[in-house]
């Protein structure tokens, strides 16, 4: 299904520029969020910093956008991280990195976790499914000459529900670990004010994709 194609084609050059634009405005998105990177919730982007950030994603760019498949699936991917991230980016911005995340962690500790994870089932699951009827019923188009024109539909389809499970994935692991010291600490420790939360707590919610924290993708 992903074949190659040929070195300055013109399908690779168009896959280069798909590339650039999506996980350019993946990489806008985050800047504008978390400039220091505090919020974003990828380990590796955060240990290469901007700078070897966007070498390696033109390395990626140039080096993907031989296997159209795949450079679709990883535009589409991008494209939706980022549109979550431009949903809450004013307010990270406007807030500031270390006072949002606190901010954050003092909602998630408020929240009852069944009320969490079933908004965070209506949040991933539709997403998720919606993925999986366009690479299902896009399947009719395989016979299509254009080799892009082939693979299209299942690589968007399949970008769209890598999407929704890395939200959830990243989601569930962040909570899980926010609120395991809770519960060891909770018999030793007095409650206090909701927004007194140490910054020793922020590394549990690294955010999700690029710079949604852990915290729970707002981005």
């Amino acid at each position: 299904m992903d074949g190659l194609v040929r070195f300055g084609s013109h399908d690779y050059c168009l896959m280069v520029l798909l590339l650039v634009f999506t996980r350019g405005i993946d990489i806008l998105s985050t800047w504008i969020a978390s400039p220091n990177l505090e919020l974003e919730g990828n380990p590796f982007i955060k240990f290469l910093g901007w700078r070897w950030g966007i070498i390696f994603t033109l390395g990626l760019c140039f080096g993907m956008a031989f296997w159209p498949a795949s450079a679709i699936g990883i535009a589409t991917f991008s494209v939706m991280v980022a549109s979550r991230n431009f949903q809450s980016a004013w307010l990270m911005r406007t807030m500031g990195e270390e006072r949002y995340h606190q901010w954050r962690v003092a909602r998630i500790r408020e929240t009852p976790i069944v009320l969490y994870l079933l908004c965070l089932a209506g949040h991933t699951l539709p997403i998720a499914a919606l993925g999986f009827a366009v690479a299902f019923y896009g399947s009719d188009l395989l016979s299509a000459h254009n080799p892009i024109t082939a693979v299209a539909p299942l690589s968007i389809g399949i970008g769209i529900m890598g999407y929704a499970v890395a939200v959830a994935g990243f989601i569930m692991l962040a909570v899980w670990r926010l609120r395991r010291p809770t519960r060891h600490k909770s018999q030793a420790l007095p409650a206090g004010p909701a927004m007194l939360v140490s910054s020793a707590m922020k590394d549990p919610l690294a955010d999700s994709c690029a710079c949604e924290t852990g915290e729970i993708p707002g981005k």
